[in-house]
């Protein structure tokens, strides 16, 4: 039995509080992964304006990276996503 499809929204609200649609995220194939661009596809991901698949599939990023990112954000704020602090975070 198929999910029923949830309606897309139009914009969401982004890591620094202003209105995110996807003309504003990172583009497809970014190799550059700063604090922001990371945030904004966690953002997309949770007010679904992207499915996770989606998300995964645009940025070729496994399943658990993005759950990596969503789970710093949710444990560290913005901060944790900082790779040169990641050994301050992990416990």
């Amino acid at each position: 039995m198929t999910e029923p499809h949830r309606p897309r929204v139009k914009y969401v609200i982004g890591p620094d509080g202003s209105p995110l649609t996807i003309a504003d995220l990172p583009a497809p194939g970014t190799k550059r992964w700063v604090i922001r661009r990371k945030a904004e596809v966690v953002a997309a991901v949770r007010g679904g304006l992207l499915s996770l698949e989606e998300a995964c599939s645009r940025y070729t990023l496994t399943v658990e990276e993005f759950l990596a990112w969503q789970y710093s954000i949710d444990r560290h704020g913005l901060a944790g996503l900082r790779t040169t602090r990641l050994q301050q975070y992990r416990q």
